[in-house]
C-alpha cells in the first residue's frame, strides 16, 4: 500500500430505520491485540481455516491466532514488509520485502523462510493467484509485477502496467487478476494465461484507488479511493456501477460473501465504511463504524465475519518530516465482529 508508515478520516429518518431493521449485522468493537515493537506496518492476510491472522510490522509478518487472540509467532527478515499472500493448501505464504526487491517464501508450519525469489524494484501488494498457482508481486517503483510458479519459485513473467500499481484480487473463473493502477485512476487487467495487460479501466468519479476487493459470484470489484469513495466495477467489462460516499484517508478494501458486505477503512478519519449489496445493481452505505486514527489497513475473515485493522498511536507532527512518527510499542490489532 502506499508506505508503511502513512497514517490517516445527517442521516434521515429512512436510513435510521435500515440502520435499526439491520442492528443484529452492524460491527462493533472486540478486542485489541498488542503487537509490541518499533515501526509502522501494512497489510493483513487471514488463514480462515487455521484460524491465523498475519500482519506486517516493521521488519516482520507477526503471526496471530485468532481463536485467541494471542501472538503465537513471527516470520523475520522482510525488511520493507508490505503484502502477505498465503497458500495454504501448499503449506507456502509469500511476503513482499520492498527494501530488498525480493518475495521471502515461507513455510507456514514452521515460519521459516524457504528461499528468496527477486523481483522488479520495491514489491508491495502481493497476491496468489490459485487457478495456475502462481504468484504476483506488484512493484510499486518499478510499475511492473513480477509473476513466478508457487512451486517451483521460478520466475515466469515481469507485466509492465505504466503506473504505480496497489492492491490486486484474483478470479480465477475468469482467467482474470485485477490490479488499481493508482496514479493512472484506473484498473489493470491481466490475462492469468498469457500475463498480458488485455484492458485497462477508468474508475472516475474515483480518484487514485489503493484498495480493491471482489465479490467473485457476483462479478463486482469494490476499489477504495482517495478522493472518499468506493467505486463499484463490473469485473467482466469495466463498468462503474455505484460510487459510495466514505471517508478520508482511504487505504484498504475488503468483501466478505458470507454477508455481502463490503468494506474501506478510513485511517484519517479513524473510520471504517460498511457498504451493503442489495443487488449486484445496488449499494448502500449501512455503516461508518469507528476505528482509530491510524488505522488504514484492514482484512476480513469470511468464516467469523470479524474484520481485523492495524493501529498505533500517532505522536505530535514534526517540522520537516511528512508522516508522523509512531509511538513506539504502541502497534496493535483491532478485532470488530457483528453484534448479535
Amino acid at each position: 500500500m502506499r508506505t508503511p508508515l502513512v497514517v490517516f478520516r445527517v442521516f434521515g429518518l429512512m436510513v435510521i430505520t435500515v440502520f435499526a431493521a439491520r442492528a443484529e449485522e452492524l460491527y462493533r468493537p472486540e478486542a485489541e491485540i498488542p503487537l509490541g515493537g518499533d515501526g509502522g506496518w501494512d497489510y493483513l492476510a487471514v488463514d480462515a481455516a487455521a484460524h491465523r491472522l498475519y500482519v506486517s510490522h516493521a521488519t516482520k509478518v507477526v503471526v496471530i491466532d485468532t481463536a485467541r487472540n494471542a501472538v503465537v509467532g513471527e516470520i523475520a527478515d522482510t525488511p520493507g514488509v508490505h503484502g502477505i499472500a498465503l497458500a495454504p493448501e501448499l503449506g507456502r505464504g509469500f511476503v513482499s520485502a520492498g527494501r530488498a526487491n525480493e518475495v521471502n517464501v515461507v513455510d507456514l508450519a514452521t515460519l521459516k523462510t524457504l528461499l528468496k525469489v527477486g523481483t522488479d524494484e520495491n514489491p508491495d501488494a502481493i497476491l496468489f493467484e490459485p487457478g495456475r498457482k502462481e504468484v504476483y508481486a506488484f512493484n510499486g517503483r518499478g510499475h511492473s509485477a513480477t509473476v513466478f510458479d508457487a512451486n517451483s519459485d521460478a520466475v515466469v513473467a515481469t507485466i509492465p502496467l505504466g503506473g504505480k500499481p496497489e492492491f490486486a484480487q484474483a478470479d480465477p473463473a475468469a482467467g482474470k487478476v485485477f490490479v488499481n493502477v493508482e496514479d493512472q485512476n484506473l484498473v489493470a487487467v491481466i490475462d492469468a494465461a498469457t500475463h498480458a495487460v488485455v484492458a485497462r479501466w477508468p474508475i472516475a468519479p474515483g480518484e487514485e484507488a489503493s484498495g480493491l476487493a471482489i465479490d467473485g459470484a457476483h462479478h463486482r470489484l469494490f476499489a477504495g479511493c482517495a478522493n472518499e469513495k468506493m467505486i463499484v466495477l463490473d469485473s467482466t467489462d469495466g463498468r462503474v456501477v455505484a460510487s459510495l460516499p466514505a471517508g478520508k484517508g482511504i487505504d484498504a478494501a475488503a468483501f466478505d460473501p458470507g454477508t455481502g458486505l463490503a468494506f474501506v477503512s478510513n485511517g484519517r478519519d479513524g473510520t471504517v465504511t460498511v457498504v451493503r449489496e442489495e443487488t449486484p445493481e445496488k449499494f448502500a452505505v449501512v455503516q461508518t463504524l469507528a476505528t482509530q486514527v491510524s488505522a488504514r489497513t484492514m482484512t476480513v475473515d469470511p468464516a467469523t465475519h470479524r474484520i481485523y485493522l492495524t493501529a498505533a498511536k500517532l505522536l505530535p507532527p514534526e517540522a520537516g518530516r511528512r508522516w508522523p512518527r509512531v509511538a513506539p510499542g504502541s502497534v496493535k490489532v483491532l478485532v470488530y465482529g457483528l453484534g448479535s
